[in-house]
């Protein structure tokens, strides 16, 4: 992989898309972006209604420009200037909180090399920015790296080039941070055969969106994947998965409801009881980058610049003509558009009718690229903007790509396996293939003590619990209510990978009252995935499928008032089978 040039203070002036500043690593992400370019322009540059941008110059016809956001690389050289001139190597071994880490880093000084570059950045670019992580350990096969690190969008809009600057120093370095928060940590302690010291490149990039008043965003974002471990209907697993989602990918990535359908069958109908599931537990909330005045200044806040709208915010935008659906009360059914009065469902349906958008070739074509480029299973992050009013011409900004992980272990359970005796869990919605019979260790949300308002001190004790396991090298299996790993701590337990990343199979049970599935763009299930941990996803309410008494009778290892840890005398036994989606977990006696 060649490296990109030389940054030379005219980003947008270029006919070149990545820059660098500095000599060392570009890290994953960044790799992955600079080998995914020039077959973006092989793949897509000629296709019908596709081309992929390499300079200014675009066909008229063009219905669909795909392309990387400009960007430019801060490489693993300028990390490690500005952690040896401002004496940051001995502070961070130290016990020392997040928000502490952020402030002396804030405090740092960037490397005076850069500066000058940096400043004429923020001369130029007058568009939001994505400031984000690139690690070198990112974005690896069996390590991804996966939302363990900081992004930060900023609005580079103040009138100010000094202020721009501020804000784009200030984004850096809180990436820089992000190297050493306990998450962080805690992930790469996880990490047994890692060996090389972690550096950290910095991408900064356009968001691909449009400002509406004070809000900047996509019409569209989305998670693509080539491997679907929660297939329905029709769709197979090899037939992939994509989520989309309104508004910037931070819904997606953070778990909050998306819009999940097979590529192969975008029109299938979606996996809900009824219409009114579906408006209940679809995306209504949407994040953009806020333009307008920021009272909450925060440069220790990833969030500081982005602020949160409803569907009706976006129907006062009017960008919800090609992304959403109407119910009809009178005919009791979804009418693709929003043309007439009604309650608005974001299903997207309206992308697939539009014959000259071809966006389900798109998503196919975008899949086998990536196969094609990494030679496996991938994950691919896009965001797309259309015109208001018309739809077209559109632009697909591809964002990131990772490899995944799929086992191809025979294993066979039918739905007799599924019962009997000696049955901790069973389900029929499971992700991962093979057995595994090494576990002896359970960490559990104990169930009569569970309770939204505490899920955020579940996390914490889970994250201590966690480390002792990590560093008495045990496994063990994690059971808990609600979703793993959400944003909104009123649907499961907010935990951070590094929180449980000893965990080598986790159940989690939907809450009474909430049973949305699972979240398959998520950084959570990627790291899920790519550590090959079995899951098990148990809807309809916890106390029907997990043994809670005989739990309850294992012998105690540790407790706090919400979670309990226990050790049985024998290891469990656990099997899924990745074909049919089943999985059960057995113990002895």
């Amino acid at each position: 992989m060649s490296k990109p040039p030389n940054f030379d203070r005219l980003l947008f002036g270029s006919e070149e898309r990545i820059m660098r500043i500095g000599n060392g690593e570009l890290g994953g992400k960044a790799g992955g972006l600079v080998s995914i370019a020039q077959r973006l322009e092989k793949t897509f540059s000629g296709s019908a209604g596709f081309s992929a941008r390499a300079g200014a110059n675009l066909r008229a016809d063009v219905k669909v420009e795909i392309d990387i956001p400009r960007m430019v690389v801060l490489t693993t050289e300028v990390f490690s200037s500005f952690m040896k001139q401002n004496d940051l190597h001995e502070f961070v071994k130290g016990e020392h909180s997040d928000d502490r880490i952020a402030m002396a880093f804030d405090r740092a000084s960037l490397p005076a090399e850069i500066v000058g570059d940096l400043s004429a950045l923020a001369d130029e670019v007058r568009i939001p920015l994505a400031v984000r992580s690139s690690s070198l350990l990112e974005d690896a096969m069996y390590h991804p790296f996966a939302g363990v690190y900081a992004t930060k969008m900023i609005p580079n809009n103040k009138p100010s080039r000094d202020e721009r600057f501020a804000q784009l120093r200030e984004a850096i370095k809180f990436v820089y941070a992000s190297t050493f928060f306990e998450g962080a940590k805690q992930y790469r302690r996880s990490l047994k055969d890692i060996s090389q010291e972690e550096k950290m490149a910095v991408i900064i990039q356009e968001i691909v969106g449009t400002r509406i008043g004070d809000r900047y965003y996509p019409i569209v974002s989305g998670v693509l994947r080539s491997h679907n471990f929660y297939p329905t209907g029709h769709a197979a697993p090899e037939d992939g998965v994509c989520s989309l989602a309104l508004g910037l990918g931070k819904t997606i990535v953070d778990g909050e409801p998306s819009w999940s359908f097979s590529p192969a069958y975008p029109k299938a109908p979606p996996p809900f009881n009824n219409l009114g599931d579906m408006m209940k537990y679809t995306q209504t909330r949407f994040w953009s980058v806020n333009m307008g005045m920021n009272t909450d200044y925060d440069p220790l806040g990833e969030n500081e610049y982005l602020s949160k709208g409803d569907l009706s915010d976006a129907e006062f935008d009017d960008s919800l003509r090609f992304i959403a659906s109407t119910y009809d009360l009178r005919s009791d059914r979804l009418l693709p558009g929003v043309a007439k009065k009604g309650p608005r469902v974001l299903d997207f349906a309206p992308l697939f009718y539009m014959e000259d958008l071809a966006f389900e070739d798109l998503l196919k074509d975008l899949l086998k690229m990536g196969e094609d480029e990494l030679g496996t299973p991938v994950e691919i992050e896009f965001a797309m903007n259309l015109d208001l009013k018309k739809g077209l011409p559109a632009r697909l900004g591809f964002l990131q790509i990772r490899p995944m992980v799929v086992s191809h272990e025979k294993v066979s359970l039918s739905e007799d396996d599924l019962k009997g005796d000696n049955i901790l869990v069973s389900s029929e919605q499971t992700l991962g293939n093979g057995c595994n019979e090494d576990i002896r260790d359970i960490v559990y949300v104990k169930p009569d003590e569970f309770n939204p308002d505490v899920t955020t001190q579940i996390a914490k004790d889970l994250g201590k619990i966690n480390e002792q396991l990590l560093e008495e090298e045990i496994p063990y299996l994690l059971i808990g209510l609600g979703r793993w790993g959400t944003s909104d701590p009123r649907c499961g337990v907010p935990v951070l990978w590094g929180q449980i990343s000893g965990a080598r199979a986790i159940v989690e049970a939907a809450l009474p009252d909430m049973d949305a599935g699972m979240s398959q763009g998520s950084h959570f299930f990627h790291n899920v995935t790519s550590f090959e941990v079995f899951y098990f996803s148990l809807p309809g309410g916890a106390d029907k499928t997990i043994d809670w008494e005989w739990l309850s009778l294992q012998p105690k290892e540790s407790e706090t008032q919400y979670v309990r840890h226990v050790r049985c005398k024998e290891s469990l036994r656990i099997l899924v089978d990745g074909r049919s989606g089943r999985g059960v977990i057995r113990y002895n006696g």
